[in-house]
């Protein structure tokens, strides 16, 4: 996020050059935090994520600097990826609220 960008805006910009994808950020998902911690337990990282429902306007997917590849998942394919813990069970739910 960049100082002064809104929320929304950040979304839209991040999604754009991490997928080539063009979104219309929509309603706040969810906010959740994920704390990583070192080998002796020590807080590393404590990340804030703040996740929003966003409709595609245009493009197609493409993976940037920081992604392997891009693809679409059906939601009952979740369980054969490998994700970031509690990664599913934030999608799961956002899901089944909006869709």
């Amino acid at each position: 996020m960049e100082t002064g960008e809104r929320l929304e805006t950040a979304v839209e910009r991040e999604v754009l050059e991490e997928t080539g994808l063009v979104v219309r950020a929509g309603a706040l998902a969810e906010v959740f935090q994920r704390i990583m911690r070192d080998a002796e337990g020590r807080v590393e990282y404590h990340y804030v994520l703040a996740d929003y429902v966003c409709k595609v306007i245009s493009g197609e997917p493409k993976a940037a600097d920081d992604a392997s590849r891009v693809d679409w998942f059906r939601i009952d394919k979740l369980g054969d990826l490998l994700l970031t813990e509690g990664t599913r069970e934030v999608i799961e739910r956002v899901y089944a609220r909006h869709s």
